[in-house]
């Protein structure tokens, strides 16, 4: 499992850490629709959401699948740009004017990834000249709900008209409460970019990666880059370049942009409260099927108490020796439980920590 970015015969110089207004205000939206993924900015959320006007909160509900499930890369669209080397703008109303040089074609395909996704990771033909594909874009959205379904016709009868309806929204929203927001947060987001392209440049890629987060490697010979994530890409290719995008609202997402044709983009989240790495997404895997076991668990409660060997275990548990013994076995190459000797006796007792740390494990592998 993991998101990979092929970046063989990348030049150094063509890897950026750049801040985005616009994508920092599609965070922004996804934490005040989905305030159960960030905890930490419950106060925010609450006080932003008190005072909006109604008229914006309803309109927020509109269209709100284009930033309730992560966001959508209609709010990274200097990726999208022709000629792959175009960077964030300074100010929203700069990367809003972004948004405009996309084509119909590619508006709407972003529009619709997470209403309809037809050709998220292929090249293909697009619904706005494809009849079939446009029928079944109108059929998948109908069956997530009315909201979409009007959108989605909206959208592909007059891509304008959304263009226009998205630009105004997002002009209101900044004038509501997002111009405060980024003027406290940028200052911090410029700070995090600055040592993260110092990094790069004084001790290179992987340590740049390293600092942006655990779930982000290098590969030995520097030619693939992985984010362990749950889901599996298609893969992308970062032969224009690559960009470094930090959040500090995002955590704990960590997207990559991989839509064909676009730059890809690492969105990460800046100053995020990790004290420690997280457990990759194999070891959580791991350690969550080990304790799927019924005897395995009873064995746990025994081990979280006292240190046990393995014949006082089959003793206390009317088991045999090499029974426990497997299960040991597995709760150890989980990661699980620790051993250690004593004379001749070998002791195992569990690690109350990495199983303390599970729940937020798992919350922070499937949102990731």
């Amino acid at each position: 499992m993991g998101v990979h970015i092929d970046i063989a015969g990348l030049r150094p110089e063509r890897i950026t850490v750049a801040i985005s207004p616009l994508a920092e205000l599609g965070m922004a939206l996804h934490a005040l629709s989905e305030p159960e993924h960030h905890p930490g900015l419950k106060g925010w959320a609450t006080g932003v959401t008190a005072r909006l006007a109604p008229h914006l909160a309803d309109r927020m509900c509109e269209a709100d699948f284009l930033w309730r499930t992560t966001f959508s890369d209609l709010f990274l669209p200097f990726a999208g740009v022709p000629g792959g080397a175009v960077l964030p703008g300074e100010t929203l109303a700069e990367e809003l004017d972004l948004i405009d040089k996309l084509s119909d074609e590619e508006f709407v395909d972003a529009a619709l990834e997470f209403t309809c996704p037809l050709t998220y990771g292929t090249p293909g033909p697009s619904p706005l000249v494809d009849a079939a594909l446009r029928h079944r874009a109108l059929e998948l959205a109908a069956a997530r709900g009315p909201h979409q379904a009007r959108f989605t016709e909206r959208l592909l009868n007059d891509p304008p008209q959304i263009r226009t309806w998205l630009r105004q929204f997002l002009q209101d929203c900044d004038a509501a409460f997002f111009a405060d927001t980024w003027s406290r947060l940028r200052h911090q987001l410029a700070a995090d970019a600055r040592h993260k392209t110092e990094l790069l440049r004084r001790k290179g890629l992987s340590e740049a990666l390293a600092a942006v987060s655990p779930a982000v490697t290098l590969d030995g010979a520097a030619e693939r880059i992985t984010v362990d994530k749950f889901c599996a890409g298609p893969g992308t290719s970062a032969d224009s370049g690559l960009l470094l995008v930090p959040t500090s609202l995002g955590w704990p997402h960590l997207m990559v942009l991989q839509r064909h044709g676009w730059q890809p983009v690492l969105h990460y989240p800046a100053n995020s409260p990790e004290l420690v790495a997280p457990a990759s997404v194999e070891q959580l895997a791991l350690r969550m099927a080990a304790l799927s076991h019924p005897v395995r668990m009873r064995l746990c409660r025994s081990l979280a108490r006292s240190a046990f060997t393995t014949s006082e275990l089959a003793q206390a548990h009317g088991m045999t020796a090499p029974e426990i013994s497997r299960h040991v076995t597995t709760l150890k190459k989980a990661g699980l439980i620790t051993t250690r000797r004593r004379g001749r006796y070998v002791y195992h007792q569990l690690d109350v920590r990495v199983v303390a740390r599970l729940s937020s494990d798992f919350l922070e592998g499937i949102l990731r």
